[in-house]
């Protein structure tokens, strides 16, 4: 989680981007206090290398555009861009001042031309997508709005057979129970060969494509020993 901006003594709306920020930031990108490439993006295509570094950057900065010292934010991207140069120099076996030659690109912004790195994805018949990394002046910007959103809690249905658990009802005898348990075979194929002398339970699983059955204690015991306390049929 980022780390809200800290007011400063010098005013009450003025805001400054934490030290240990920007130092867990550069982190990542950083070995034995050097910039270095991260070898967990090295086999991904460079449009997908550029894009995760730019996002990871691009996010931060935004986040602290309110900041009166954002620019300070500088050093994370000297240290971010040299990484990802390192990384696209090792997957092509090359220099990184010829990465930064064969991606370098030139934008307009409010604040005049900046330099950044763009690698694009071609798609045939649709237009190619361009990944960025940079370009973003690092200037306070006092209209900037922060929409931190709440992210929605999103409820994952319960699994099928959690349902049937639940319920408590065994599903051979289709009587209530306390307890129910699960009886499950590795394979369909097993209880499938044909013939007159097959058991109900068996005939059951077949019939509803179900590796698992949701069975009592007693029929559990019928299952497996093919012996049942109580009749099946009240």
């Amino acid at each position: 989680q980022i780390k809200p901006a800290l007011p400063l003594q010098a005013g009450p709306h003025q805001t400054g981007t934490p030290t240990d920020v920007i130092t867990a930031k550069c982190a990542p990108h950083l070995r034995r206090g050097k910039p270095e490439r991260r070898t967990t993006l090295i086999n991904l295509d460079d449009y997908e290398i550029v894009r995760t570094f730019g996002a990871e950057y691009r996010g931060l900065v935004q986040y602290y555009l309110l900041a009166h010292d954002v620019a300070r934010l500088n050093r994370l991207c000297w240290v971010a861009e040299t990484s990802m140069l390192k990384t696209l120099a090792a997957k092509h076996n090359s220099t990184v001042s010829k990465m930064a030659a064969r991606y370098r690109a030139k934008i307009t912004t409010p604040h005049g031309i900046r330099t950044c790195f763009e690698a694009s994805l071609h798609r045939e018949g649709r237009t190619a997508l361009v990944a960025r990394f940079g370009g973003i002046p690092l200037k306070r910007q006092k209209g900037a709005i922060l929409d931190d959103r709440v992210q929605a809690q999103v409820t994952y249905p319960r699994r099928e057979l959690v349902t049937r658990l639940l319920k408590g009802r065994c599903e051979l005898c289709q009587r209530a129970h306390d307890e129910v348990q699960v009886h499950q075979v590795r394979k369909l194929v097993e209880l499938a060969a044909p013939g007159p002398d097959r058991p109900e339970w068996m005939v059951l699983m077949v019939r509803k494509r179900r590796k698992t059955l949701v069975v009592c204690t007693a029929c559990h015991q019928y299952i497996h020993h093919g012996q049942h306390a109580t009749p099946l049929t009240a």
